[in-house]
């Protein structure tokens, strides 16, 4: 059975992708499960560039497949800005809520700019001292005046998809998973991980 070190501190996400991978021959570990302590720096410009860092760092580190991942809120308006920088918008110390006010504020001073924006998620996944592999998930949406819904977090409440009529936030986490980026990107990351290990053996 094979090992893969999800590049994470986040035990909820750890759930998350033990579910997902069940059906493999894997393994699922974590970070402070192998007593990793290093955090790599995110200095990418990328989402690819962030991810394919982080694991290829960390399996070089513990000689394990390792399975990281970025992700984060492209709009249009303010040329793919917050991009990577999504988590770390509008500088230390803000919360969720501080972070989009900040985004719609920038957005009023752009009035009749196009509101469309997307989610993006890349997860890389490593071979110690081999090969990296990349996939992604993307859902389209468009940016709203107001926050609206419960569920979700970081940019949610403002990320309105007009397929489903509703935000991110307004969506039961149950169906936001399966149509998220990270949903996505997730599905296609357990579909390369079974074609890899089917040839690997």
């Amino acid at each position: 059975m094979h090992t893969l070190l999800v590049a994470t501190h986040n035990l909820g996400k750890i759930r998350e992708y033990r579910s997902l991978l069940a059906d493999l021959p894997l393994n699922v570990t974590w970070l402070d499960q192998e007593g990793v302590t290093l955090e790599v720096e995110e200095t990418g410009t990328t989402f690819v560039e962030n991810a394919t860092l982080k694991a290829e760092q960390y399996a070089n580190l513990t000689g394990l497949w390792t399975w990281a991942d970025d992700s984060g809120l492209e709009v249009d308006a303010l040329g793919g800005e917050p991009g990577v920088y999504s988590a770390r918008y509008g500088g230390p110390g803000l919360s969720d809520q501080d972070r989009y006010l900040r985004l719609l504020a920038a957005l009023r001073e752009l009035p009749g700019a196009p509101r469309t924006a997307r989610f993006r998620c890349v997860v890389a996944i490593a071979a110690p001292g081999g090969p990296i592999y990349t996939v992604e998930g993307v859902v389209e949406g468009e940016i709203v005046d107001e926050p609206r819904g419960e569920f979700g977090f970081g940019y949610d409440p403002v990320f309105f998809m007009p397929a489903h009529s509703a935000t991110m936030a307004e969506l039961p986490p149950a169906v936001k998973n399966r149509i998220s980026h990270r949903g996505q990107a997730s599905a296609n990351a357990a579909r390369l991980l079974a074609s890899l290990f089917d040839h690997t053996g």
